[in-house]
């Protein structure tokens, strides 16, 4: 058994960790939008104006801070003036990058307003730079957000909406190194500039901007975007023509052409992903180190809106769906980039789970009547009191709590603490397949009144929901834990996630 002391200073608190970290993302892609989010008024499945209300309700749940919309690749294939107007009048296109299925544009800019209002979320659209122009960006945001008379706001009102909506968010294309149009750094970044010149504040709307940024570890890229608004070493304040920018980075176990079972894995298969999903700490490092040249009073955000495990598709399925089965392994990887998103409070402004509905890192799966709720989805619940909450640092002292994996080393701990509105939330995670960890919680600064402790795990790590079975990974109350001078102790089973929630006396 592994042996650990987590020492936490409840009286000195960090950066405030945003609310925006636990952001969702929702495509037109496979069964997210259609059969998702949206089953059209005439489904005998309780909506309102076509919206899936259980699909609403369990999100709720999450308090969801931001919805990201309409993608991803697609949003540089979609044109927004095809989706708005009377349903049976919308021209239709083919979603060439996922599954090259027709798209009817049913869903369109009013359905997702009214999706965000059902759902108490900000909106955040993801402009289209590969295939649009800067006219089109531009009216988008004036038909949103602006009031009084102009040409947007008459075909706003004539499609029967006469207030302006609050639309902050607003990407600046997506992965313009890739499926957004294959660029140059060099070349994105201008273009970008010049997208973000003409999306307009109007009235009070004020816009945060986020640049396409990078994949992975390609700081080249984050450097070509910071060398836009700022000059190096300035202690200038950056120039606004974006105040975010984006970086994308998937949690796999093999290579991308061999991605692995959502389910079908054993144990080796576990420990890679984990090392994986560790990576983010590394990413997130140097994304924030090459912006800090440039970026010394950290005014520009990173944002990470796109994060998740990507597995092979679930057989007999359409391969560009991108639908997997979501078990206790997802639910680990989500627990553990948490604890990292926290530790990077002071530059990580948001972040978006990959995605929300029927599609790779779901939060809910649905099939006709069903939903599910997955594995994933009970940690962002379980976690949702860190939103907007003061950051506390976590001291690990550890005693066997690593295995070596292939040439790597994987620590087998993993937590983060935070404090808001007199009341302290710790998460840990025991990363170990096989092992248990005494953990002594070391509290001081202040004292704390009586704990409570949720455990979410399962008998095998590859358990998962379904239709058939929705509890066999949920959380359950966890009373193990003992009062000490020093704080608490308690034993984390393998393979667990784990919050600890106290009131500060």
């Amino acid at each position: 058994m592994a042996n650990a002391t987590a020492i936490i200073n409840l009286d000195l608190e960090g950066s405030k960790i945003s609310r925006h970290l636990y952001g969702h993302f929702a495509e037109h892609l496979g069964r997210c939008i259609y059969g998702g989010f949206w089953v059209g008024e005439d489904s005998t499945i309780p909506n309102e104006g076509g919206i899936r209300l259980d699909v609403v309700e369990a999100l709720r749940a999450l308090d969801i801070p931001n919805l990201r919309w309409p993608g991803g690749c697609f949003a540089d294939e979609y044109h927004w003036k095809d989706g708005i107007g009377p349903r049976d009048q919308r021209p239709r296109m083919v979603n060439t990058h996922w599954g090259n299925v027709e798209e009817n544009n049913h869903f369109g800019t009013h359905e997702f307003m009214a999706l965000c209002e059902l759902l108490g979320t900000e909106p955040y659209i993801s402009g289209n730079v590969g295939s649009g122009t800067v006219q089109e960006m531009s009216e988008w945001v004036e038909y949103l957000t602006r009031d009084g008379d102009s040409p947007m706001v008459r075909l706003r009102k004539a499609n029967g909406r006469e207030e302006p909506w609050s639309v902050k968010f607003w990407g600046i294309g997506n992965e313009t190194w890739g499926c957004g149009g294959n660029m140059r750094a060099e070349y994105s970044a201008d273009l970008v500039r010049q997208y973000a010149t003409y999306c307009r504040d109007h009235g009070d709307n004020k816009l945060y901007r986020i640049a396409s940024g990078a994949s992975d570890d390609d700081y080249k890229w984050t450097r070509t975007l910071m060398e836009q608004i700022n000059c190096f070493g300035c202690e200038a304040t950056p120039r606004t023509f974006y105040q975010g920018i984006s970086v994308h980075h998937y949690t796999m176990a093999g290579p991308w052409e061999a991605k692995g079972s959502a389910t079908d894995f054993d144990t080796d298969d576990y420990y890679r992903t984990m090392v994986s999903a560790r990576e983010i700490d590394r990413i997130l490092t140097g994304h924030s180190t090459v912006m800090d040249i440039y970026d010394p009073g950290r005014k520009v955000g990173l944002v990470l809106d796109e994060w998740g495990t990507w597995w092979d598709v679930e057989p007999g399925t359409n391969p560009g769906f991108l639908f997997q089965q979501n078990s206790l392994r997802d639910a680990l990887v989500a627990g553990t980039h948490f604890d990292i998103f926290h530790k990077h409070a002071e530059r990580l402004y948001m972040a978006n789970i990959a995605q929300t509905v029927n599609v790779l890192q779901a939060m809910v799966l649905t099939d006709g009547d069903a939903l599910v709720l997955t594995p994933t989805y009970h940690v962002f619940e379980m976690n949702k009191g860190h939103q907007d909450a003061a950051s506390l640092a976590v001291h690990l002292r550890t005693e066997g709590a690593r295995r070596t994996v292939g040439d790597a080393e994987l620590d087998t701990l993993s937590a983060s603490a935070s404090v808001k509105d007199g009341t302290v939330l710790i998460s840990l995670s025991n990363l170990d397949a096989e092992e248990p960890a005494e953990v002594t919680l070391d509290l001081r600064g202040r004292s704390i009144g009586e704990a409570t402790a949720r455990l979410l795990t399962a008998d095998r790590l590859q358990d998962h929901n379904s239709a058939e079975a929705p509890g066999t990974v949920s959380p359950r109350s966890f009373d193990e834990l003992k009062v000490t001078e020093q704080g608490l102790i308690l034993t984390l089973p393998p393979h667990s996630f784990l919050t600890v929630q106290a009131p500060l006396a």
